[in-house]
């Protein structure tokens, strides 16, 4: 076979590879002809093919056959059928999806007939293995149509032990998906994208949906909501703490946000909501009211002033998934103490005072964009409606394409506004930064004209009247689709009308930062770890999808847990639960990584696994907090179990007894919070650290009008524990649950030699000189443990290993006291 063919030229031309397939499937289907022979020359005709056969007149029909005879005379004829047959049906081996060009193959196809183009799909059905089918159950009949279910059924169907957020499909079809506090969460891509996404988010911009949070909305007096965020909130500053009514510093739950609704000024809100500026009415029926209806209908009194302490206010707390129902019941239980307390002190005539507290979990959708370009997506993405006559926004709307980041406005700045249907403006286009050359990041005219107000803050999304509508879009996508194809000039926005939604927002600033670099940090310390900085934004339920596409058409990344947790140990920060030690949820937490650690060491051969035995490894799959504070012996978990028993048995009351022993039983706690260094410092100036801690925590609870702590002063410091942040001394990177020993002064001295020499480069010189690596050799004690590693990796930003750990208070200044020496 010829691989070229001749042109009109007579130059030859290249075939093709799929003329070579079909000249090769056209010979496979040739049957060879046994050549004739020209009369009286032996040489036979080479060009003779298989032709159509032609009728033959014969005289007369032989009376018989040597069947012997007949197959030798046409034994050629038979080998070139059998040989045709076979090359044939060699040639025609390829599947229904092997016949697809390279982009249309996929590997589904090969068992599933519906990954397969409809006009090869019967080719593909007779493929299918009927055994296989009957494996993967596709042999199974199909319901009638009056019981077939709808897609909508079959969905809501698989989300009975889990619920999915508006963008799971979006999710589940580009990243892996895990179980998590009752939600089907997003862990990371399928993709290889650790660097980009942190790339990312140093210098581009990356996503995160956080609609899993938990928002709760208290409705009342400002007074009273002061009243009761104060009660369950960390007295050091906003960030909440005490699990109960005064247990501070103990019973820590988790980290929660506060957002306040901005009150109008003077009428200069467009639009608002109802509820933020209405005063507190009385109930009909209530004592007072119709009295006071009467004098002022008489006009015998004036009418009576409402108080900024008493207007209605709105304040959203934003919780993390996993402590939401404890939140829930514990500021419940506030309100109910704070209600009790303004009844006692309130006057007979005196209105009742009330607190409406409602669950706004799949009300809302909240999107995290962190990034530099954070603030071009957000002006790309999003139009706002022209209604809004606010001078303030208008401003502020302007300059946020030129912001070359958000760290250079105020933190937790709010600003609220209406847009349009983004759907109406897809696909959107970044913002271009204007950077003058003569003016620094931090100087830059856009950075100047952010200033938080009243009323740039407000927004109609506090409303519940307004969100309701909106919980489902008026227009479909196929309608919009359908006015976009009536455009003259395709791809161009689509005007609003007056019947497309106008949907209100919530933009929010976010930082991720280290105390030492924070705004309201006073001491000297500064940290490596770079600062990250984006936006919060919060959209009506019913509108993830049409936000979320936009949002990531701009170029954006999006990401998952993973992504999540890498920005906050980037930047320094601790991320709840995992570096909150003491809390419940680090309780489960380290109870599932136990498990899955676990199960994974067990199901490897003996050689292929540490021996934790000999390796006097005390808790190789949990840290022991209470053996590292002293709380608790490090014999075995039976021999304490059986101990805590035989206490239980002696007594007359064992329910009485096991109340008392939880009661006097001492926990961890953790000392965190912006005021962390000065009560460390109010310590450290004290000659003995036990009081002075006890004195500084009692201060704090003064402040909230709690009593002082009943604990004794060295069972205090003896369960306190706080927060370190690791670095490598050479090569390698700490992991997870690492541990942190503590060295005499013999050994931390060669460790400070050995580092000076490797920096220096004098470690070649001195060859009698241990080195690092001889160092990291030696075996600690089991008794010098004193923390361990709550987070540890290979740190991007800094370029060496880092970590998160914590360690008791008493060993911090044991390790002050050695740093001196």
């Amino acid at each position: 076979m010829s691989g070229k063919r001749k042109s009109e030229e007579g130059g030859s031309i290249e075939i093709t590879g799929r003329e070579k397939k079909k000249q090769k499937t056209a010979l496979a289907r040739t049957i060879a002809v046994q050549p004739t022979r020209s009369p009286g020359s032996s040489t036979p005709i080479q060009n003779a093919v298989a032709g159509p056969s032609k009728s033959v007149q014969f005289a007369k029909l032989p009376g018989s056959l040597d069947v012997e005879k007949f197959t030798e005379a046409r034994a050629f004829e038979i080998n070139a059928m059998h040989t045709a047959m076979k090359t044939a049906r060699a040639t025609g081996s390829q599947r229904a999806w092997q016949q697809l060009p390279r982009h249309l193959r996929r590997r589904a196809a090969s068992h599933d007939v519906r990954r397969v183009p409809l006009r090869l799909r019967d080719k593909a059905k007779s493929e299918m293995d009927p055994m296989r089918r009957k494996a993967l159950g596709r042999s199974l009949p199909k319901r009638g149509k009056s019981r077939q279910l709808s897609r909508t059924a079959v969905l809501l169907k698989r989300q009975l032990n889990k619920a999915w957020l508006e963008t799971h499909i979006w999710h589940a079809k580009r990243m892996k998906m895990e179980n998590m506090w009752g939600y089907r969460l997003a862990v990371q891509p399928t993709e290889t994208s650790f660097r980009p996404s942190h790339r990312a988010s140093m210098h581009g911009s990356i996503i995160h949906d956080a609609s899993y949070y938990g928002l709760l909305e208290l409705k009342g007096s400002e007074h009273i909501l002061s009243a009761i965020l104060e009660m369950c909130s960390d007295p050091q500053g906003p960030s909440p703490g005490a699990k109960r009514r005064g247990l501070y510093p103990y019973g820590l739950i988790a980290p929660i946000t506060v957002l306040w609704q901005a009150l109008p000024i003077n009428g200069q809100m467009t639009t608002q909501s109802s509820a933020s500026a209405a005063p507190v009415d009385s109930k009909p029926g209530a004592p007072g009211s119709s009295k006071r209806k009467r004098k002022q209908k008489k006009g015998k009194e004036p009418e009576k002033v409402t108080s900024a302490s008493e207007v209605k206010r709105l304040v959203w707390v934003k919780a993390h998934p996993s402590v939401f129902e404890e939140v829930f019941v514990e500021i419940k239980t506030a309100a109910s103490f704070v209600l009790e307390a303004v009844k006692k002190a309130a006057a007979p005539t005196d209105e009742p005072s009330e607190v409406e507290i409602a669950d706004l979990r799949e009300h809302v959708n909240i999107f995290e964009i962190t990034g530099p370009k954070a603030s071009q997506v957000i002006h790309g993405a999003l139009k706002p409606v022209g209604e809004d006559a606010r001078p303030d926004f208008k401003k502020c709307w302007n300059a946020l394409s030129d912001l070359q980041t958000t760290a250079s406005i105020p933190r937790n700045m709010v600003i609220g506004f209406k847009v349009h249907d983004p759907r109406l403006n897809f696909p959107p286009k970044n913002a271009k930064v204007n950077i003058d050359q003569n003016s620094l990041p931090s100087l830059s005219p856009a950075a100047t004209s952010f200033f938080p107000t009243s009323v740039l803050a407000q927004s109609d999304i506090w409303d519940e009247s307004v969100r309701q509508p909106l919980r489902k879009p008026r227009y479909k996508k196929k309608d919009i689709d359908e006015r976009k194809s009536k455009n003259l000039i395709p791809g161009t926005p689509i005007q609003a009308k007056d019947k497309d939604d106008r949907i209100p927002v919530l933009l929010i600033q976010r930082s991720l930062e280290t105390p030492s670099t924070g705004p309201n940090h006073s001491h000297s310390t500064q940290s490596n770890s770079p600062s990250l900085h984006g936006w919060t934004l919060i959209v009506p339920s019913g509108w993830a999808m049409p936000f979320f596409s936009s949002l990531i058409f701009t170029g954006t990344r999006v990401g998952g847990q993973r992504e999540r947790q890498t920005q906050s140990f980037e930047a320094g920060c601790s991320y709840f639960p995992r570096d909150y030690p003491g809390t419940e949820s680090y309780d489960i937490y380290s109870e599932d990584r136990e498990f899955e650690e676990k199960s994974l060491w067990e199901r490897k051969p003996p050689a292929k696994r540490p021996n934790y035995e000999k390796l006097g490894s005390r808790s190789p799959w949990r840290p022991d907090w209470e053996v590292v504070l002293g709380l608790q012996d490090q014999s075995t978990g039976e021999e304490l179990l059986a101990a805590q028993r035989e206490q239980v048995m002696d007594v007359d009351n064992p329910a009485e007894a096991t109340a008392e022993a939880e009661e006097g039983r001492i926990q961890p706690w953790l000392l965190r919070g912006p005021g962390a260094q000065a009560a460390l410092d109010a310590a450290s100036s004290m000659f003995n650290h036990c009081p002075g801690l006890l004195e500084h925590m009692n201060k704090l609870r003064e402040k909230r009008k709690m009593g002082p702590l009943t604990v004794r002063a060295d069972k205090l410091w003896q369960s306190a524990i706080v927060r370190v942040s690791a670095r490598m001394c050479g090569r390698g990177r700490p992991e997870d649950l690492a541990v942190i020993y503590q060295m005499n002064d013999e050994e931390a001295r060669k460790w400070m030699k050995a580092e000076s020499m490797r920096k220096n480069g004098l470690a070649a010189m001195h060859e009698n000189t241990e080195d690092e690596t001889e160092l990291s050799t030696v075996t600690p004690a089991q008794e010098s443990i004193i923390g361990y590693i709550t987070t540890g990796n290979f740190s991007l930003s800094l370029g060496e290993g880092s970590a998160i750990g914590a360690i008791p208070v008493a060993r911090l200044f044991e390790l002050k006291e050695q740093a001196r020496r």
